[in-house]
Parts: structure tokens; C-alpha cells; sequence
């Protein structure tokens, strides 16, 4: 029973976890040239990071993934489907790579590497993940969490 005197209010919500992360995460993420620049780099880091796992041996590049699932299902189903999505797109793309997929890989993780380190020249800030390597899986989310918000898909 609530007296005229009583001033407590029930407490707000706690943010998710992932609200928390991707806020965090859009700190350093502000200049729009920035965030193109990371729109581009992250999908080509990603797919090149499944395509040099899989050149190493295909069972690592599908841990790899799963464990990745496990982490987005953590925080979000509709990130969950979206990765799962996404990470079938990428198999299909190492597939058609062929037998030179490692070079490829090794070329666009490099150049996609040197466009991430621009874009935080240009925005002046350092790169999330040096403060917590778990943001290397935020990256993804981020992209999508403003592509989710230009369409109306709450996560």
C-alpha cells in the first residue's frame, strides 16, 4: 500500500545488454564517413575472416560461426537471424572463391583492416575493440541497428 508520502517509483528497466553495447559502441562511431567506411569494412572483414578460417579447415570456419550464434543469441533474436542469414551468404560467397580463396580472403582483410584504421583517423577516436575485444562481434550489430532503425525492425 502506497502512502501520500511515499516517493518511490518502481525503477525504469535496466538497458539490455546489447543497447548498452551498441551505445558504447556508436561512441566511437559518430562521423558519418566513419560509419559508412565501417558499413563497407565490417561485411568484408567478416567474410573474409570465414573465408581464411575455412581455407585453414572448413570445421573451423563453422565453430567459428556457431560459437559467434551463440554470442548473438545471448543478445537478440532478431540479430541471431540476421548473423545466421549473413553467415550462410558468406559460406555461398568463400564457396565460389574457389581454390585462391585464402589470397582473396587475405586481400580484402587487409584493405577492409586499412579502411576501418581511416575511418577512426577521421573520426579520432580508437577503435572499440582495443578496449574490449567482444566489440569485434558488436561491429556487426551496430551496421545493422542502423539499417534496422531506417526500416522500423526493433532488436
Amino acid at each position: 500500500m502506497t502512502t501520500a508520502t511515499d516517493t518511490t517509483a518502481p525503477a525504469a528497466a535496466a538497458p539490455r545488454k546489447v543497447d548498452r553495447l551498441l551505445a558504447h559502441y556508436g561512441e566511437s562511431h559518430q562521423n558519418p564517413r566513419n560509419e559508412l567506411i565501417h558499413f563497407i569494412a565490417i561485411p568484408l572483414i567478416m567474410l573474409s575472416l570465414v573465408g581464411m578460417l575455412f581455407a585453414l579447415h572448413p570445421y573451423v570456419a563453422y565453430v567459428f560461426i556457431a560459437a559467434s550464434m551463440v554470442y548473438y543469441a545471448r543478445l537478440s533474436w532478431v540479430f541471431l537471424l540476421t548473423m545466421v542469414l549473413w553467415s550462410a551468404v558468406t559460406i555461398v560467397l568463400v564457396f565460389a572463391m574457389g581454390p585462391r580463396r585464402l589470397q582473396i580472403c587475405l586481400a580484402i582483410f587487409v584493405g577492409a583492416w586499412i579502411l576501418q584504421f581511416i575511418g577512426h583517423k577521421m573520426e579520432g577516436k580508437k577503435p572499440s575493440f582495443l578496449e574490449d575485444i567482444q566489440y569485434l562481434w558488436v561491429g556487426p550489430l551496430f551496421a545493422l541497428s542502423k539499417l534496422f532503425g531506417k526500416v522500423g525492425i526493433r532488436w
